[in-house]
């Protein structure tokens, strides 16, 4: 075991009237509702991931660093696959590489007998280097190019989804090029946004993706597809959003595309397959709280069949594709402290500000969408009394913020380790290059065992594509 100072004492309380409640109880506890499944703390304070310890691993594999519990996203992934595959209906559960992808996942999604969802032509360049089966992949996007087409035809992706009136042509004609059929999925906009605890259900909807339900281009989309020779139609599909907790705009959007397969079994046009996308939630911080797998997976099977039942049509075959959900709890970031500033405010209060070694070019989270963490020391724990710090990077942006509010010990120093828990989605995919930051390293742990998913970039990388360097 390696020697790990514990580094000076250092901080700065603040008291605001707007700040939320100082923490209380064990400092040291982690929320296992928030944190991976083996994370626990050492028997000297710090985290542990996968019976390896965070100093351990920033030690050998450098900080940032992306944790990814591989035990917890293969349990997840299972989950799923059990979950869907109790119901009434008959489910394919296709993991979301848009979340997060390299080849070490998509062999864990292989394995635990999931397909995967891809939405680009290198999303599917990575999945094939792994040897995923094509047949068991979705290719996703508004805006596919002829040459993303082409290569999924090629390869022999099982199903594609069209975004577009455009994209049927597209679609058809590629297809007719190589003397396959095509089988497709057509996306519709049913008018229900759902996040989080809310839906709005209306009659249109101003996004980039999909076919409207209310002004009928969906149903003429389906049409369009059974009329093409080079294609074959299978089924719709339906996204309502992200960060869902309960079913209720499910209920919503199942009704409305169960009124859309209704109108095309009368019309000779049977549908075998609903696709209700992803979107199911995970818990960043204490506040938030998402239903079981199983729990929501019942909800939605029980939706459709008292739909169809209720339509007087048979079950389709049913598609999910969950992301966020699988490999979201499964990641860690750990960071190094590098600045402890407080700042005086009005009034003569003060916040402390915790400059980490990475930022908005590792989460882009905080600043896109306002997201909320938990943030922890993780080298060790502290019995001082806490303060309510924002954690920041060190990027050239005054947005960049890591955690907005966050209590830490009043002793953080230079040197400790900080560890952000739930980063496994949207972190590492998301990563840029910002002020010419390597993006970190993602090691997957477990057993005490760690090895490299993604190695993290050096600066010959970043030098690489100028051709005027001198590499």
């Amino acid at each position: 075991m390696r020697a790990h100072p514990a580094g000076p004492r250092h901080g700065e309380v603040l008291s605001t009237p707007s700040a939320p409640a100082a923490p209380s109880g064990d400092p040291g506890a982690l929320d296992p509702a928030v944190w991976p499944r083996t994370a626990r703390r050492g028997s000297e304070g710090a985290l542990v991931i996968g019976d390896c310890d965070v100093r351990d691993l920033v030690a050998d594999f450098g900080s940032p660093l992306f944790i990814l519990d591989e035990a917890d996203f293969r349990s997840r992934a299972a989950s799923f696959r059990t979950a869907y595959a109790a119901g009434t209906a008959s489910a394919t559960v296709y993991y979301a590489a848009k979340a997060f992808l390299a080849t070490a996942i998509a062999r864990w999604v292989e394995e635990e007998g999931l397909g995967l969802d891809v939405a680009s032509g290198g999303e599917l360049a990575v999945a094939l280097a792994a040897d995923f089966p094509a047949d068991r992949m979705i290719l996703h996007g508004n805006n596919k190019s002829v040459a993303e087409i082409e290569r999924a035809l090629e390869v022999g992706v099982g199903l594609i989804v069209i975004d577009s009136m455009t994209e049927i042509g597209r679609v058809a004609e590629a297809a007719q090029r190589r003397g396959v059929v095509a089988r497709v999925l057509v996306r519709v906009t049913v008018g229900v946004e759902a996040h989080t605890h809310e839906f709005i259900a209306t009659a249109h909807e101003d996004q980039k993706f999909g076919l409207s339900l209310a002004e009928g281009e969906a149903a003429a989309a389906v049409r369009a597809v059974v009329a093409a020779p080079s294609l074959r139609f299978v089924g719709l599909h339906s996204h309502i959003g992200s960060q869902i907790f309960d079913a209720s705009g499910f209920e919503i959007a199942a009704g409305r595309i169960v009124d859309l397969v209704t109108d095309l079994a009368d019309a000779g046009i049977p549908v075998d397959m609903i696709d209700l996308g992803g979107g199911m939630g995970i818990s960043y911080t204490q506040a938030d709280d998402p239903p079981t797998v199983e729990d929501m997976a019942s909800a939605i099977d029980r939706i459709v069949v008292k739909s169809c039942e209720r339509a007087g049509i048979a079950i389709p075959e049913l598609a999910f594709e969950p992301g966020r959900a699988i490999v979201g709890p499964a990641g860690v970031t750990a960071y190094e402290v590098g600045t402890v500033k407080p700042v005086t405010l009005d009034q003569g209060m003060v916040r402390t500000y915790v400059s980490v070694d990475g930022g908005m070019s590792d989460n882009i989270r905080t600043a896109l969408y306002d997201a909320d963490y938990t943030v922890v020391l993780a080298s060790r724990v502290s019995t001082a009394p806490p303060m309510l710090c924002r954690v920041v990077g060190k990027h050239c942006e005054s947005g960049d913020v890591v955690v907005r509010d966050a209590w830490l010990p009043s002793d953080l120093a230079p040197g400790d380790l900080l560890a952000v828990a739930a980063t496994g989605a949207y972190c590492r995919s998301m990563a840029s290059q910002y002020n010419y930051l390597p993006r970190p390293a993602v090691v997957a742990v477990g057993q005490g065992q760690a090895r490299v998913v993604l190695r993290r970039e050096t600066e010959q990388d970043l030098l690489a594509l100028d051709p005027g360097a001198a590499v």
